[in-house]
């Protein structure tokens, strides 16, 4: 294993691979640097001296600016670097033709819905429009398992505190969310669980998701039943009926949609598995597919990056859009909008936002950005789509799945149980963590520092997330997990 790495060749900092002692000695491009503090793994250290004010650059680019004097040698983090970033800026428009060459043609087998769409997985989605019926939905979810047979994959409630008592863009965001869930095509049939007199009721949420096939969908109101559980058992038979004529044929890749989420990030997450996740992106749109990139205060410092590679000025329009009202989210709550950073970040070497967004760019790998979807908006443009959501581990990946993500790709450097409404793949940004949390994480890719090259693990990668759209487990499903957040942002009455 490399003991540490230079990323850039204008980087005036290389990072640790693993913990480096005081008074270590290391040749970086014949320029001889003797450690004179520890450098934990994936941390930072300074390449030659820089002065107070003076940029640290790493990916080769300003990751902020010196605190103070810092020495050849000596470890850079919060203590000494501080952010460069300001609020509102100007962007101009810099277009960079990223276009990628076709590539081969690959296919999964996957689920083809009378409509058309085509899901990864087979399932019975209970959804219901109010946090009132929550464990009405546990319930049915717990006495349904019956019926998970044949090639019915899955039964599983989406619990959520929504549905009533909310304003505006919350009452919005929340009828948008189930919409898009209900019409998922990784659901094979749909159980809507109402209350009755709640202001997402089902006459109302009908209107969101708009035509739909009766075999699919069913409804039930929970305060016009005299039991309610009873009445549900008998709609998902019905429904597990209708799930069990779908079976797994080829599909070609070029209908898959891939959303990328990292979350619990540290110093290698822009080194590993970042980068391996946009070299799948890459692969992904040259064979015809999508991808969808989010978390966008996570883009804060890097966005010139993805706005320079829009197809057009009009993309690029959107995503000016997409990041300054972000920004003005922020303010117009009173926070500030550049300390982003988690203490986990920080403690896996992370220091600064640009720091944190320069890697997280890394998700999206060289291709053209083709269109700028709003929170809840489903993806209708081939290729890679920024998408407009929080960093927030599970609002993000839950929104990704809303957008027709059929799986998601969360990187990960200190691991995380979780998952959302869509198989949610957790790859480790390094051996130790893969090692240590066996039962968290699906694929490692700190092996990138080790001994394996990125053509062999990109290509490893491609293969296991066909596999996985094929129908091979992810460890969270193993698990029996699976969770959805709505992002909310006003007045709860």
């Amino acid at each position: 294993m490399q003991d540490f790495i230079k990323i850039h060749g204008g980087d005036n900092v290389a990072v640790a691979l693993k913990p480096l002692s005081a008074g270590t000695k290391v040749l970086v491009e014949s320029n001889e640097v003797e450690l004179i503090t520890d450098i934990p793994q994936g941390h930072k250290f300074a390449l030659k001296d820089i002065k107070a004010g003076e940029p640290i650059v790493k990916y080769g680019y300003p990751i902020g600016n010196a605190r103070e004097d810092i020495k050849k040698g000596e470890w850079i983090h919060t203590h000494n670097l501080k952010t460069g970033l300001g609020d509102l800026l100007t962007y101009t428009y810099n277009k960079q033709d990223t276009s990628l060459p076709a590539t081969e043609e690959r296919f999964f087998q996957g689920y083809r819905r009378p409509n058309g769409k085509v899901g990864v997985r087979n399932g019975i989605w209970i959804i219901p429009t109010v946090g009132c019926v929550n464990n009405i939905a546990t319930a049915i979810e717990r006495q349904a398992q019956k019926f998970v047979t044949g090639t019915v994959e899955e039964i599983a409630a989406f619990p959520h505190p929504y549905g009533c008592s909310q304003m505006g863009d919350d009452q919005e965001n929340t009828r948008t969310i189930l919409a898009d869930l209900i019409n998922h095509p990784n659901a094979g049939g749909v159980l809507v669980l109402g209350l009755g007199c709640e202001n997402s009721n089902i006459p109302e949420l009908k209107r969101y998701i708009g035509e739909y096939d009766p075999n699919r969908v069913k409804f039930l109101v929970c305060q016009e039943s005299e039991d309610e559980i009873a009445d549900a058992l008998k709609l998902i038979e019905e429904l597990a009926q209708y799930v069990g004529t779908f079976h797994r044929e080829p599909v070609s890749c070029s209908e898959l949609i891939i959303g990328m989420k990292c979350g619990g990030s540290d110093g290698l997450s822009g080194i590993t598995a970042n980068p391996t996740v946009g070299a799948f992106s890459d692969m992904l749109v040259s064979k015809g597919g999508t991808t969808i990139l989010t978390e966008v205060p996570e883009m804060f410092g890097a966005e010139t990056l993805l706005m320079n590679r829009c197809e057009n000025q009009a993309v690029f329009e959107k995503t000016v859009d997409l990041i300054n009202d972000f920004k003005n989210y922020f303010t117009s709550h009173n926070q500030t909008i550049y300390e982003n950073p988690s203490p986990g970040n920080k403690k896996g070497g992370i220091s600064t936002l640009e720091d944190k967004s320069l890697g997280c760019v890394q998700k999206s790998g060289s291709a053209v950005v083709k269109d700028v979807l709003k929170y809840g908006e489903p993806v209708h443009t081939k290729g890679l789509n920024l998408l407009s959501a929080p960093g927030n581990d599970l609002v993000a990946s839950t929104a990704l799945a809303a957008s027709g993500a059929h799986i998601v790709l969360f990187t990960t450097g200190r691991g995380t149980p979780f998952a959302c409404p869509v198989p949610t793949m957790k790859i480790s940004t390094n051996t130790a963590l893969s090692q240590k949390k066996n039962n968290w994480i699906d694929f490692n890719c700190g092996v990138l520092v080790e001994d394996t090259d990125m053509e062999t693990l990109k290509n490893r990668f491609f293969d296991f997330v066909i596999e996985v759209a094929s129908g091979k487990k992810v460890k969270s499903e193993e698990a029996g997990f699976h969770d959805m957040a709505i992002f909310k942002q006003g007045v709860t009455l």
